[in-house]
């Protein structure tokens, strides 16, 4: 187990985020607290919850009591180096995949109506052609 000194980044914490690694942060503070998840009396899907993020608002919401905070300073690894930047954004689409991506939806609409338009136009064809031999 680290010692206090040690720095961890938000995006490093961020990747024990599951029941059997977790991590969260609170106040700049970094805590494994994977051991205490079984018994956390409301559940480890709140935890899970707060994984990824400063969870302090959430952790000062719920009212915790003086002896939940001593206990959660016993599963203290390390604080959070905020020198570094935080988790980067995920970038959806920039203009100009955006455009590209309209211009070829576009090109496939076209082909796909261009399809069933020469179906209906064959049937119609044959089946005027059908008749006609009768």
């Amino acid at each position: 187990m680290a010692t206090l000194s040690q720095l961890y980044t938000m995006q490093e914490a961020s990747l024990h985020n599951t029941k059997d690694d977790c991590w969260i942060v609170i106040d700049n503070k970094v805590y494994d607290v994977t051991s205490y998840l079984d018994e956390h009396p409301g559940g480890d899907d709140v935890v899970l919850a707060a994984t990824a993020k400063d969870a302090a608002d959430e952790f000062e919401d719920a009212g915790h009591s003086e002896e939940a905070r001593e206990l959660l300073e016993s599963f203290c690894i390390g604080e959070l180096d905020t020198s570094s930047p935080p988790i980067p954004e995920l970038e959806i689409s920039s203009k100009k995949q955006s455009s590209d991506y309209a211009r070829k939806l576009t090109d496939l609409t076209k082909q796909y109506w261009a399809v069933p338009a020469v179906v209906v136009a064959i049937s119609v064809v044959v089946g005027i052609l059908y008749s006609r031999k009768k």
